[in-house]
């Protein structure tokens, strides 16, 4: 079993930075592919960007690429998503999600097993 924390959520200006990060603890990171979703009010809950189950490549929806880099510690026990130059429209709940082990990187929600409460990020313009 896998439990999942995000944290460093809150209300930043357009153009500034924001830190979040899932911890994990249960079951480790490792062979799972990790991912952030977000979801803004009204709308359906969208990919941002995961880490493959080998840790070795990283993919990024078009709208946060270039602006979110996504990393992991040595041991996979924390994912952090750095979140740069920020515009108003990043404003969402913010979820950390796992797969189960060995399964690639894709970017519909339902295809994800393990989630995290989630951590609101505001951005004001």
């Amino acid at each position: 079993q896998v439990q999942l924390a995000e944290s460093g959520g809150g209300l930043v200006q357009a153009g500034g930075s924001l830190r979040l990060s899932c911890l994990r603890s249960g079951s480790a990171f490792s062979r799972r592919a990790v991912a952030w979703f977000r979801q803004a009010p009204g709308k359906e809950r969208e990919f941002v960007a995961a880490i493959s189950w080998e840790g070795g490549s990283t993919s990024y929806a078009d709208s946060v690429k270039g602006r979110f880099p996504l990393s992991s510690d040595d041991n996979k026990n924390a994912i952090t998503l750095q979140m740069n130059y920020m515009k108003p429209e990043d404003t969402a709940v913010y979820y950390c999600t796992a797969k189960r082990r060995y399964q690639a990187v894709t970017t519909q929600c339902s295809e994800y097993e393990y989630w995290g409460q989630g951590t609101q990020v505001t951005v004001s313009s």
